[in-house]
């Protein structure tokens, strides 16, 4: 089989670099990293190394080159089908890919005033206009799939699934800036804070050197 190699961004503060590391993780296929320091001078440089579209993360699959977090994740979900990246329920389905399509595209309070940033404590911060609603809205749909799909598992849809690699950043926004959450909320945040996949992510971005501009 071609080999995979996922380019990402540094580890502490890429969001949209961790969704498809942990679905990548899921699959159980071996793969190689290339973590690209965001916030410095050459940045854009290195990425376009790898990626046409200028961003990280971005897929190698041997000569295929797929950019686009969920674009690698559905990839990963037709090539390794075996990984049920989706659920295998046809409902549940079309909900976990409405869920994942609402993260990819909304919530942009809390993208803009709750920066991903894993090492760091910041509780009480980054309650800009629109990100409570931003908050209230995604604690909505955590109950409502975990209540309607969630038997067999601590995961929004039961097992893991892509939905979950998607809100995996917002758990960590949600530890960095001490958002409370009700008792279904915060049952889902520390089933994503113990996947191994992400310990191991979160290890490494806690001992990286590099402290984006932004921070």
């Amino acid at each position: 089989m071609p080999q995979l190699t996922l380019v990402v961004g540094t580890k502490n503060y890429s969001s949209w670099s961790l969704r498809p590391y942990l679905a990548l993780a899921h699959t159980g296929q071996p793969f190689q990293e290339v973590v690209i320091q965001l916030g410095e001078p050459d940045t854009t440089e290195k990425i376009l190394r790898h990626s046409p579209s200028g961003k990280v993360p971005l897929l190698k699959h041997g000569e295929l080159a797929i950019w686009d977090s969920l674009a690698i994740c559905e990839y990963l979900a037709e090539t390794f089908p075996e990984a049920k990246l989706w659920p295998e329920d046809r409902t549940a389905r079309a909900v976990a890919r409405s869920v994942t399509a609402e993260m990819h595209s909304s919530f942009t309070a809390l993208r803009q005033n709750m920066n991903m940033n894993i090492r760091a404590r910041k509780p009480g911060q980054g309650r800009a206009p629109g990100v409570a609603e931003d908050i209230a809205r995604i604690q909505v749909l955590w109950n409502d799939c975990r209540a309607r799909f969630g038997q067999g598992g601590p995961f929004l849809f039961g097992r893991f699934s892509i939905a979950d690699a998607f809100y995996a950043p917002v758990v960590t926004r949600f530890v960095t800036y001490g958002v409370e959450l009700d008792a279904v909320g915060a049952a889902y945040r520390d089933a994503v804070l113990a996947l191994p996949s992400f310990l191991k992510w979160a290890e490494a971005g806690r001992h990286e050197k590099a402290i984006a501009k932004y921070e």
